[in-house]
């Protein structure tokens, strides 16, 4: 039975839900083929009308990740606050460290990004480039900066780092001790909303690309 365009189409996206969200929370090695499509609803046959590989697959769930975090930041409109109190109080809780699947890419995929390579490197640093894009534009007094200056590009870089890191760790810690892995959003967050990120300007010089050797 000839499946209709419309329905090819749904069932692309279908997968590419399931794989951005499945990813996200098990890892790149830790789920299989078969089992994206399952949670599609499809077979595992019908994945390669839609991908070239596994690797096409991988890179384009990464992009979907980072299209729907963004989404949805667009979606506050203008009660959109990306202050960093406000950013760490909302990103850095245990309901996001307890479910990576729905949560976000940067945090979730990092690590396994540094061991794939190739198009789902490309892609996962498109999107980190996206977030640092709009975590520049939103200074800390909740202005928007136009133009952007290397002062705003390393407060962004500096943010978005902490509260990548402080959920990895917390993630990475939960299991074994919840107590501490608590201790650690909470301290973070104290510690980012009680920082002068306005006065502050950066103490070093904007860094310059350096040559591979």
């Amino acid at each position: 039975m000839k499946v209709s365009k419309e329905q090819t189409t749904l069932n692309r996206e279908g997968i590419l839900d399931a794989a951005a969200r499945l990813y996200r929370q098990q890892g790149f090695k830790g789920i299989g083929v078969a089992d994206i499509t399952r949670a599609a609803g499809l077979t595992h046959g019908g994945l390669y009308r839609h991908f070239k590989s596994k690797e096409d697959l991988a890179a384009q769930a990464c992009a979907r990740s980072f299209d729907w975090t963004l989404a949805q930041l667009a979606s506050s409109g203008p009660q959109l606050d990306l202050t960093p109190a406000s950013v760490a109080a909302n990103y850095l809780t245990a309901a996001h460290r307890d479910t990576p699947g729905e949560g976000c890419p940067v945090a979730a995929l990092a690590t396994d990004v540094g061991r794939e390579g190739g198009a789902v490197a490309d892609a996962f640093v498109a999107g980190v480039k996206r977030y640092l894009a709009e975590f520049t534009r939103h200074r800390p007094d909740g202005s928007i900066a136009h133009p952007t200056t290397p002062a705003d590009r390393a407060r962004a870089i500096e943010l978005v780092t902490q509260l990548v890191g402080a959920l990895v760790l917390a993630r990475a810690t939960a299991s074994s001790d919840t107590a501490l892995s608590d201790e650690i959003l909470d301290t973070v967050v104290q510690g980012i909303a009680q920082r002068d990120w306005k006065a502050q300007t950066p103490r070093h010089q904007p860094v310059t690309k350096r040559s591979r050797r």
